[in-house]
Formats: structure tokens, C-alpha cells, sequence
């Protein structure tokens, strides 16, 4: 017979007598601190992907912070997935862990500087069915030792939104986190240069961020979280009047992959407008008037951003990315705790 201890005889009573009982608090014991769920939109860029992996290295290691949903095209859906996949299997620290390993081994795979200039130039007269026929791609490879598809498939944790783009009528496609595999992230990372299309079911994909970089209307309608936080990382301003071959080419592509960006955020901003004054109080009304859009830009933080190439994949240039997405996320946080 189990003898009840004097705290538990004392804690009876006082619920007899209409009285809260106390709450015991072990000694030494830290009170966790109260989480505010965040969903992230994160941009697609390249190499330049490795600013993101620094803002979220940051944001792992706040305790407040529970994320909700997190949506991304190219290589916002690679960190994406790193960061879906590791708070599953391990939690923050192995999120941590595995977004560092990636990054490592995709400069580790990644064409040194005489080869990369070899595929730039045949990029420019060849298709990738030329120059690449047996299509091989390290990606493939390094996503598949990192990432355990059906394991992420089966319980994530956190719900996701992958964009790519049909290639038959050039439309979005979203894939949730249940349609998540490795051809699902090739296919958002696709540039239709480089790579061979990625057939999905029948139908061949290209790189989402020409439709959605990143989805951010799909966010705001899935996401049960209060705060969004956009990580922008092609730069939107040029420094420069382009002239030559390369600089044009790199500012076309800095406009192409900010388009979707610029036009959801515009129809956004006077969607939120229109709530304000919605009489009817509809669901995604109510959605918008709590909703708080949050931004963090990589050129503000690294202003020679704009002059760099997206296919630099050295570790030196990914580092530095890397820490100034840390020192942009570190200035955020005190923002969004201070109720900016």
C-alpha cells in the first residue's frame, strides 16, 4: 500500500477548501520560455542560399521560437528540407548540424574555377541534353545521403510548401510535405540551362522560383502561425548600369527571380488594405488583419551581393554569407521579441 506524502495530503486539502493548490517548482529548475510559432518564406538564389542557411543557424538557437510552416523554391526548398528534416530527427542542434554538412559538401562538389567557366561557356551554345547527356547531378547525390524522403513524408513536423514550375504551361506547383521527394526538390532547383527537366508523374518540371520565389500567398493561407518571416536573397537593386555580356545576364536574372517576389508582396500589402474595411469578416480577412509579414534581405547586409555570382560555390564566399545571415537574423530577433 502506496502511503500518500504530507505535500500530496496537503494539496488535497486545499482543493477541498475551493483553494488552488501551489505549483511546486523543483529547485534549479529553468521555466521554458514562451514560444511564438513563426512560418518562413524562403527565397531561392543559388549559392546565394547560403545566407539563408545563416539566418536559420541563428534562429535555431532561439528557445522562443516554434516554426509552423516553411515554404521554398530552388535553393530555399534544399534549406528548407535540411531544416524539415533535421528538426525531425533530432531537433534544432541536428538542423544545425545538417544544413552546415550540406553547404560543406555542395562547395566540395561544386566545378573549380577553370570548370566552372567550361559549363558557363557551354551553357551558352549547348542544351544541358548536349553537354550533360546521362544528366548527372551532385545534388542528387548530396541530398540523398543528408535526407530520409520517406521518413520526412511519413511525420514532418513541419508543414511545407516546395514550388516548381510546369513546364507544359508554365505554371506553379506546389508540392506539400506528404509529395515530398528527391525529384520534388531537383525539380525546384532546376535551371532549364543547366539541368535536364525533372519529370514528376508525367509531367516535367523546372525551377520554381521563375513562378513563386518563394511561395508566399500558399504560406499565408496554410499557416496557423501569427508572424511570417520572408528571407529575400537575389538582390533587387543593380549598382551599375550593366554593359558587358556577364553583367547583363546576372541582372536579367536578379530581375527574372525577384518578379514573383515584388508582385506578391504588392498584392499582399493591398489585400491587408482591403481586410481592414471587410465588413463580412471573412476567414482569409481575419487571417490577414493578424498576420505580420516580416523581412530580411541579403544585399542589405552584404552590399557587393549584387555583384556576385549565384554559382559561386567556394567556401570562403559561402562562410561570408553565411555569418552575415547570422548577424541579420541576430538584429531580427530583437526586433520580433521587442513586438516589431
Amino acid at each position: 500500500m502506496k502511503i500518500p506524502s504530507e505535500n500530496s495530503v496537503q494539496r488535497r486539502r486545499l482543493e477541498q477548501a475551493g483553494h488552488p493548490a501551489p505549483v511546486l517548482v523543483r529547485r534549479g529548475a529553468r521555466a521554458k520560455p514562451t514560444r511564438r510559432r513563426l512560418s518562413l518564406a524562403l527565397q531561392g538564389g543559388g549559392s546565394f542560399g547560403a545566407f539563408t542557411w545563416g539566418v536559420l543557424d541563428r534562429l535555431l538557437e532561439s528557445e522562443d521560437i516554434a516554426y509552423d510552416a516553411v515554404s521554398g523554391a530552388s535553393a530555399g526548398a534544399v534549406n528548407a528540407v535540411l531544416l524539415a528534416s533535421g528538426l525531425r530527427e533530432g531537433g534544432p542542434e541536428a538542423a544545425k548540424v545538417r544544413l552546415a554538412r550540406f553547404w560543406r559538401r555542395a562547395s566540395e562538389a561544386a566545378p573549380r574555377a577553370r570548370a566552372g567557366m567550361a559549363v558557363a561557356l557551354a551553357a551558352r551554345v549547348l542544351s544541358p541534353y548536349q553537354f550533360n547527356p546521362f544528366n548527372l547531378h551532385p545534388l542528387r547525390t548530396i541530398l540523398s545521403k543528408d535526407i530520409d524522403f520517406d521518413a520526412l513524408r511519413d511525420r514532418s513536423g513541419l508543414r511545407l510548401l516546395i514550388a516548381a514550375t510546369r513546364v507544359r504551361d508554365g505554371r506553379l506547383r506546389i508540392f506539400r510535405e506528404k509529395a515530398v521527394t528527391l525529384d520534388v526538390i531537383l525539380a525546384s532547383t532546376c535551371l532549364p540551362l543547366l539541368h535536364h527537366a525533372v519529370t514528376i508523374n508525367g509531367e516535367a518540371y523546372w525551377d520554381g522560383g521563375y513562378t513563386a520565389n518563394p511561395p508566399l500567398f500558399p504560406l499565408v493561407s496554410t499557416t496557423r502561425a501569427s508572424d511570417a518571416l520572408v528571407v529575400q536573397i537575389m538582390p533587387s537593386v543593380g549598382l551599375e548600369m550593366p554593359t558587358s555580356p556577364a553583367e547583363i545576364s546576372r541582372r536579367m536574372e536578379q530581375i527574372t527571380f525577384n518578379s514573383s517576389l515584388v508582385r506578391e508582396m504588392e498584392a499582399l500589402a493591398a489585400m491587408t488594405k482591403l481586410a481592414a474595411n471587410d465588413s463580412e469578416g471573412s476567414r482569409l480577412s481575419g487571417k490577414l488583419q493578424k498576420l505580420r509579414i516580416h523581412h530580411i534581405s541579403a544585399e542589405t547586409e552584404f552590399p557587393k551581393l549584387s555583384q556576385s555570382s549565384a554559382l559561386n560555390l567556394d567556401w570562403e564566399f559561402l562562410i561570408e554569407l553565411r555569418d552575415a545571415g547570422r548577424r541579420a537574423a541576430d538584429r531580427w530577433l530583437v526586433q520580433f521579441r521587442s513586438g516589431g
